[in-house]
């Protein structure tokens, strides 16, 4: 006759205790990851946390949540640097340039298109140039009245400069940009004309040199 197994009708404290061995915390774990975070001033939680991944990830390694310090420093990106003349306002005026009467005979045996003489000229003169607010009056010489030979371009000043030529030479902005600065422009352009018809005279007589 076999035995029978008697029903459990109610809580057995002694089987429960057994079921949360499995459970129970370390003693002092829990003591170690306060220490932990004392010392590092991270919580408790972020300490057990950063245990756990560093174990998961492998040595050399970076995890994905870290950002290394080059990525994250914004002073490392590669940014052109800006000059300061860049950052200075301008101020754009239409000029109108001819050559000088006592240009018009190189002009016209120098072998090359006279209006591309003066273009190179205008070129040249106003490459790095830079406006200065001292007026300049506009010289009395003698220009050419060829006209097929006018170089025409807008030219960007600086604003603060052709602001003190406003200011002291034409108060009620009556006169046209280009009068105010161009004793300082059609100079530089004649005085490169000259240089540039030397420069084709000295090709001409030595045409095998570079």
């Amino acid at each position: 006759m076999r035995k029978k197994i008697p029903t459990i009708t109610r809580p057995d404290p002694a089987y429960a205790a057994t079921l949360q061995q499995g459970d129970r915390e370390i003693p002092g774990k829990e003591d170690e990851a306060q220490v932990t975070a004392t010392k590092t001033g991270t919580p408790a939680t972020d300490v057990d946390a950063d245990r756990h991944e560093s174990e998961l990830v492998p040595g050399g390694t970076v995890a994905p949540h870290q950002v290394t310090a080059e990525s994250s420093d914004p002073h490392t990106s590669l940014r052109a640097p800006v000059s300061a003349r860049a950052l200075s306002p301008t101020r754009k005026i239409d000029i109108r340039v001819n050559a000088l009467e006592r240009q018009e005979a190189a002009l016209e045996t120098c072998g090359v298109d006279p209006a591309h003489v003066v273009r190179a000229a205008l070129r040249r003169a106003v490459k790095g140039w830079q406006l200065s607010p001292v007026f300049a009056p506009i010289a009395e010489e003698r220009r050419t009245r060829n006209t097929q030979w006018q170089a025409r371009t807008s030219l960007a000043v600086d604003a603060a400069s052709l602001g003190v030529l406003l200011r002291d030479h034409d108060p009620l902005d009556v006169l046209s940009k280009w009068a105010l600065i161009r004793g300082q422009v059609e100079p530089r352009i004649w005085g490169e004309i000259d240089k540039i018809l030397e420069e084709i005279v000295v090709r001409a007589a030595s045409p095998h040199e570079p």
